[in-house]
């Protein structure tokens, strides 16, 4: 055979390989759009459960689009710790990250001098973390303790 005929037959038989590649992973990704995981929602925050099943918990976590664990890592707290610390973990980072309210003068001396940076996205965090304990914390008020768990005792009966 001819060099051209076998390039063309290459070229040919790599476009069909190719080819149904591709539509295997249309089909695939048809398949995957098709497709939701039990309990998950549109733009819910993973493996929560859907909006209209769940605990008080699960609803906090999609409302405010963070866990309790994640806000207790944001401010730098323990589960146990009082409000008092965490207001005070909360106040010390958004002071930290808020804007100065005087630009410093920058000469030609400033020059290659770190800045601290600055971050409504992080001041954000810390404020949602802070909601988002002062929420569960609110529920936990309000929940009355539950009773103890029923006990299996034989009957006097017994079968």
């Amino acid at each position: 055979m001819s060099a051209p005929k076998i390039i063309i037959q290459i070229l040919i038989t790599g476009t069909q390989i190719f080819g149904k590649a591709l539509l295997e992973a249309s089909r695939q990704a048809a398949k995957n759009a098709k497709h939701r995981p039990q309990g998950a929602m549109g733009s819910d925050v993973a493996g929560v459960g859907n909006a209209t099943t769940g605990s008080m918990t699960d609803k906090l976590t999609r409302e405010h689009r963070m866990t309790v664990d994640e806000a207790h890592l944001i401010l730098n707290a323990k589960r146990g710790d009082n409000l008092e610390h965490i207001l005070q973990n909360y106040e010390h980072l958004f002071k930290a990250n808020a804007s100065p309210e005087a630009p410093p003068k920058t000469g030609s001396g400033a020059r290659g001098m770190a800045t601290p940076r600055h971050s409504h996205y992080l001041q954000s965090k810390v404020v949602r973390a802070r909601e988002r304990i002062e929420a569960e914390l609110k529920i936990e008020a309000e929940e009355p303790p539950s009773p103890p768990p029923p006990t299996s005792e034989p009957t006097a009966g017994g079968s």
